[in-house]
């Protein structure tokens, strides 16, 4: 059971880190925040990003073998890599229409894939 709530956090804490990271250029994009200076840009992505720690800390705490979880840390950091990737993907997807998925960010995928893999190989 640790394993699928390490991951389950490990999603949610992406949506707010990739909220937190890109975010605020959609918020542009809308004409929301064109006006805000750099720093109030910084803090909102700030207090996005608390959110995220808030997931990402207990999510490693819970995976970590040496608490009992079921990851050693090389396996916790390609599990993060790849659902970075996928939650970036769809969002991206969903919500900037300009941007487009190509053959070679499939490629790119499926490597990380193939990191995933590699990492739980004994």
């Amino acid at each position: 059971m640790n394993g699928f709530w390490t991951i389950l956090m490990l999603v949610c804490s992406n949506v707010f880190m990739t909220f937190a990271w890109y975010g605020h250029l959609k918020l542009s994009e809308m004409k929301i925040s064109t006006g805000w200076p750099l720093i109030a840009v910084i803090l909102f992505s700030w207090g996005i990003a608390f959110f995220e720690y808030c997931l990402t800390v207990p999510a490693n705490r819970i995976g970590f073998s040496g608490n009992g979880g079921p990851f050693n840390l090389m396996q916790l950091k390609v599990i993060q890599e790849v659902i970075s990737l996928t939650v970036f993907t769809v969002i991206v997807t969903l919500l900037f229409k300009g941007q487009s998925f190509h053959w070679n960010h499939l490629a790119a995928f499926g490597c990380l894939v193939l990191a995933v893999f590699f990492a739980f190989l004994k």
